[in-house]
């Protein structure tokens, strides 16, 4: 197994983490229809797979670009590969979203959104909703403002020789926190790009570099990091630091690093993958579908579980999830590979 592989898996647990938390309220709403109780669980701080996310982006990008470095026009070609692979299906899903809203507003947790809203949603810029929350239309889009923040960075620094392009990209991140930090709150956009969690990117580059430079861990040191990594998310939701992000980044996102450094380092390729490894790589191949399509999934499957009579909570998480993982994967072959593989040969990306 390559070492992509296990970043696909890490992928897949990353989506699934995320479709965990969104699964656990509209299980409690199902349960006070039935007159019932449910206690979420606070097993594993499950938001955190948006802190593999970015530490596996990070890696992704030095990794998969590595043929980019010290290229004539690499950065109009990086960000064309990374549009194309991330605008289609966003777009896709904030413009359902949106009609959902229209057609059943009762059905969504959002207040009506404003149309400066919904055009920095389709732009990837950081606004306040009408709430007075830093969103977009469809909220999940959060996460690539703050992917469309390191895209920008990156393709920017590909410029420069290629010793240059990680430190560069890294101190551009630094300084956006460490401003925050010091000066206090920043006007948006800034303020949004400032958090402590945009240093996971850094952190995923830190470990392609390592990687790249030849290093490799055995079968032990490996179960160790991911031991190491385990421990600090099953102790996240009771360890006794203050609640914000710095905490998040010091627990969440030093797991997320600990797994993707043992994902990659292995000093061998094993044996074909078993069957389970190769469905989690499906899975991991469908991840971004997962994230962005596991909303749809579980609130429809709500109301059908709600008509229905089936009040159940445990019965629908079950089912929600697998709805989730299959949509995913019929979105992912459908329409956002064959809309990728397209719009590659259109743009020459």
């Amino acid at each position: 197994m390559s070492a992509i592989l296990p970043i696909q898996m890490l992928r897949a647990l990353a989506a699934f983490m995320v479709a965990v938390h969104h699964v656990q309220p509209d299980a409690a709403a199902l349960a006070r229809l039935g007159g019932r109780s449910f206690a979420p669980s606070d097993l594993l701080p499950w938001m955190a797979g948006v802190d593999i996310f970015f530490v596996v982006s990070g890696f992704i990008m030095v990794h998969a670009s590595a043929s980019l470095f010290d290229r004539p026009g690499a950065p109009g070609l990086f960000l064309k590969r990374r549009l194309v692979r991330i605008v289609p299906l966003y777009w896709a899903a904030t413009t359902l979203f949106l009609l959902i809203g229209l057609a059943l507003p009762a059905a969504l947790n959002s207040a009506a959104p404003s149309l400066t809203q919904i055009a920095a949603s389709y732009l990837f810029w950081p606004v306040a909703s009408p709430g007075g929350l830093v969103q977009p239309v469809y909220s999940l889009g959060w996460t690539l403002n703050y992917e469309m923040l390191f895209y920008a960075l990156f393709a920017a620094a590909l410029a420069l020789p290629r010793a240059f392009v990680v430190p560069v990209v890294t101190l551009a991140l630094a300084i956006l926190v460490g401003s925050s930090a010091v000066m206090g709150p920043l006007p948006l956009p800034f303020g949004f790009w400032g958090q402590p969690i945009v240093l996971e990117f850094a952190a995923g580059m830190g470990i392609a570099l390592l990687r790249g430079r030849g290093l490799k861990l055995g079968a032990g040191p490996r179960v160790a990091l991911v031991a190491i990594a385990v421990g600090l998310l099953l102790w996240s939701p009771h360890a006794p630091l203050p609640a914000g992000p710095w905490r998040d980044l010091a627990l969440h996102g030093s797991a997320a690093a600990l797994l993707v450094l043992a994902a990659v380092t292995g000093s061998r390729e094993p044996a074909a993958p078993s069957a389970l490894a190769t469905a989690l790589v499906r899975v991991g191949d469908a991840s971004y579908a997962l994230y962005l399509v596991h909303p749809f999934a579980i609130r429809g499957l709500r109301e059908v579980f709600a008509r229905l009579g089936l009040l159940e909570p445990w019965l629908f998480v079950a089912a929600a999830l697998a709805s989730a993982v299959i949509a995913a994967l019929l979105v992912h072959r459908l329409f956002e590979a064959p809309v990728t593989r397209a719009l590659r040969r259109w743009t020459g990306a």
